[in-house]
């Protein structure tokens, strides 16, 4: 991941990721543009959402896919492949979750190092957070 060289603030990243057609993660001031996944990536993460989704089947849990961010804070936004929230408060914005219960991410080796490292520290923040799940494809 390449990070924009200076520090801006959680309202200057949603204002640019608004405008741009390429997806930023931000994560302690810097934005990172997302990598373009493979398709062995996106078949992996929507089999992965097909059972997910069989397995909610009515419930009052959504699930959501690599198009919507999870934040803690002003610490970091992030697009997970796949997460699960339970919350009714995350049903007030469409676009950010803040209550996710399961995150899981495809590894690629590109991102493997960040998303086991990093990324799962920032995520264990969350109280609402049971499991993080990493697989390598």
């Amino acid at each position: 991941m390449i990070a924009v060289p200076h520090h801006i603030s959680p309202n200057e990243y949603l204002a640019l990721e608004q405008q741009s057609p390429t997806r930023h993660e931000y994560r302690q001031g810097l934005v990172y543009a997302m990598a373009g996944g493979s398709d062995n990536h996106d078949r992996i993460a929507f089999n992965l959402l097909s059972l997910i989704d069989r397995h909610l089947g009515n419930s009052d849990c959504r699930f959501h896919s690599g198009n919507v961010k999870v934040n803690y804070a002003d610490n970091f936004y992030y697009y997970p492949d796949a997460f699960v929230t339970c919350d009714p408060r995350d049903r007030l914005d469409r676009q950010i979750k803040r209550y996710p219960k399961l995150i899981v991410e495809v590894l690629s080796p590109s991102t493997q190092a960040f998303d086991c490292g990093e990324k799962f520290e920032d995520c264990k923040q969350l109280d609402s957070l049971l499991e993080y799940v990493s697989n390598m494809f």
